[in-house]
């Protein structure tokens, strides 16, 4: 029979962090490197250490913590995932799959199982990029994707720097901030999405992330007065975004049902209510999990963007800010998962992650996987972010199960 984790103590510690900037409509702000997520990490090292773990911290604040195993020089299997949330954030995104690990741990503590290799578990810096904008900052840095000294001069909207931020913490750790050999690596997660909820099924088996491509668009017409201007005479910037959304959109659902369009930030200058816009910038979020259906896209929004500027006499630039390929994770460590499911008898199905996480980084470097539970209307980044105490709990087994398939474990005196 599968082992299982404690579902009561796994909740009741994802409860007690959620104390932690706790929010007025009940969920957390603990934004990056701020106070709070100093707190949240000072009461997650306690539980830790209290498991007989020990704890180090890199460069660029990434905590370790580690179970060694019975030859600590194995490479150990890593879980990992982040402390860290949005300034209106939920009391799960993230902090379950960290705490999730931690029970792992002390399942493993519970049940007497040493293991021939260590178990270690990430706590990512700044996985969110709501304060310091650059989203899996810690892992990315980990990965060689950031560099430190460039991620150390991110700024907060006040100019404070990611750096001073980690010095002014003690965060600064004498392991560098870089990759290192791992058996496997694992990250459980809520989905942040309704497929699961909607299909009602237990467990996402996680084979990889879309592919997300960021852009700038910014449009340049004439500025004239709203009223004397007919409406045919106009190089209106915003007449082309209407066109432009619009074109984007439908072409999105041809390459339904994987296929992600989002536009937001808009901007115009002037910003006077009775002066046709000079100038009209927004961004763009293009997503999809295979690398040449997202280039077509790619070349379609730049096709419409060409036609109907052209159309309407409007400049137009596009600036590309991120791109983020498609991810496939790991056979084994996806089989690992698969098997764990399955021996535990939860309702499943293989699926490919829309949002990023810290695992895409880590799969660059290391054998990887993801496992997602449903969350309650596939709410995420939001303070009404909810998943239940039995949810948390077959999600934490299930990793117990693939950890246990990974680390290379046996029953006798837990070698803590």
């Amino acid at each position: 029979m599968a082992d299982r984790v404690n579902g009561e103590r796994l909740w009741g510690r994802l409860m007690a962090m959620a104390k932690i900037g706790a929010t007025a409509k009940g969920g957390s702000n603990r934004q990056a490197l701020s106070d709070q997520d100093a707190a949240g990490r000072a009461l997650f090292l306690d539980w830790s250490r209290a498991a007989g773990c020990h704890a180090e911290t890199d460069e660029i604040g990434n905590l370790f913590v580690r179970r060694p195993g019975r030859d600590d020089s194995l490479p150990a299997t890593m879980i990992g995932s982040h402390l860290d949330t949005q300034p209106t954030g939920g009391r799960f995104d993230g902090v379950y799959g960290v705490l999730g690990g931690l029970e792992v741990i002390e399942s493993l503590n519970d049940l007497g199982t040493s293991t021939e290799a260590p178990v270690e578990l990430a706590v990512w810096t700044n996985e969110e990029g709501s304060r310091f904008q650059y989203s899996m900052m810690g892992s990315a840095v980990w990965s060689g994707r950031l560099g430190l000294d460039e991620a150390r001069q991110l700024l907060d909207t006040e100019g404070i720097s990611v750096g001073e931020e980690l010095d002014r913490l003690g965060w600064v750790g004498t392991r560098r901030a870089e990759s290192r050999p791992y058996a496997a690596t694992f990250e459980l997660h809520i989905e942040q999405g309704p497929i699961l909820e909607t299909e009602d099924l237990a467990v996402g088996v996680v084979t990889g992330v879309q592919g997300f491509r960021w852009y700038t668009l910014e449009l340049s017409g004439k500025p004239a007065h709203a009223g004397p201007t007919p409406m045919e005479g106009r190089a209106d910037p915003a007449r082309a975004i209407a066109a432009i959304v619009t074109g984007v959109y439908e072409m999105a659902a041809e390459f339904e049902p994987w296929s992600r369009a989002t536009f937001a930030q808009f901007t115009s200058q002037p910003t006077s209510p009775n002066t046709v816009p000079e100038r009209l910038a927004c961004s763009l979020d293009l997503r999809h999990p295979e690398a040449s259906t997202l280039d077509k896209m790619e070349a379609r929004f730049r096709e419409i963007v060409a036609s109907e500027c052209g159309r309407l006499d409007v400049l137009s630039e596009i600036t590309l800010d991120n791109d983020s390929p498609p991810v496939e994770f790991d056979p084994a460590c996806i089989d690992a998962v698969q098997t764990s499911v399955d021996a535990l008898g939860f309702s499943n199905k293989p699926m490919v992650s829309g949002a990023g996480h810290d695992a895409c980084y880590v799969a660059s470097k290391c054998a990887t996987s993801m496992i997602f539970v449903p969350c309650e209307g596939g709410l995420s980044h939001n303070e009404a972010e909810s998943i239940t105490a039995e949810q948390a709990e077959r999600g934490a087994s299930v990793l117990l199960g693939a950890v246990q398939r990974m680390v290379g474990s046996q029953l006798g005196d837990a070698d803590v």
